[in-house]
């Protein structure tokens, strides 16, 4: 393994940061839903990374990071309620895709597989950027990998952490198009997306757990 790659081992540290992530923020989160969605994001997110977890544990030790992906993929599209378990299964599965096809997990496949999740999820959910959804986070941070192929993955992981909060900060703005909080009008206004937050989290646990969501919601 090189800096240029992430291997199996960093990969699952990369997962087992991001439940930790979703486990410490859950409470936040379900507030978060609780303005502006159903109220259950949370509880489904944590679900998933628990799920995922189970399924890494029985993976080999030498597991890669596309076996390591694909094991989140598995638990978020089979054992995930909601539309965000589904939406958040297709960005692992896509990114599991890439990294087979590399290496180890290059930035290169960490571009391929961010810009072909989000291109699988905007299929299925139909959603565009504005939309106040996940998108709004996982297109600038698809963005941010693009612009930052032949980078080291962690550099680059790094950029797209801040692309994606930005786009969080911008959903508190937006007028909900998609899901239940586009029946909730103005009470929507000025709560970001729980669904985009989600997808920060994941990419900032590439580097270190998330303990609160308050400081990245606050911008800078």
């Amino acid at each position: 393994m090189t800096s240029n790659a992430l291997d199996g081992a960093q990969t699952r540290g990369w997962a087992e940061r991001f439940a930790a992530s979703v486990y410490a923020t859950e409470a936040e989160l379900t507030a978060l839903d609780q303005q502006a969605g159903d109220g259950d994001f949370g509880a489904n997110l944590a679900a998933g990374v628990r799920a995922a977890g189970l399924l890494l544990d029985r993976a080999a030790e030498s597991a890669g990071p596309a076996e390591c992906l694909g094991a989140m993929a598995t638990a978020f599209l089979d054992e995930v309620g909601g539309t965000s378990g589904p939406l958040f299964g297709l960005l692992f599965q896509a990114l599991g895709r890439a990294a087979g096809a590399e290496p180890g997990l290059t930035t290169d496949a960490l571009a391929t597989g961010a810009a072909e999740g989000l291109a699988a999820i905007r299929r299925v959910g139909d959603a565009s950027p504005g939309d106040k959804t996940l998108v709004d986070a996982l297109a600038p941070a698809a963005a941010a990998l693009r612009e930052a192929q032949g980078e080291p993955p962690a550099a680059a992981l790094a950029t797209a952490a801040e692309g994606a909060w930005r786009g969080v900060r911008e959903t508190a703005s937006q007028a909900a198009r998609m899901g239940r909080a586009s029946y909730l009008g103005e009470r929507a206004t000025g709560v970001p997306d729980p669904g985009a937050v989600g997808v920060a989290l994941f990419f900032d646990s590439a580097a270190e757990t998330v303990r609160s969501l308050a400081p990245h919601l606050a911008g800078d």
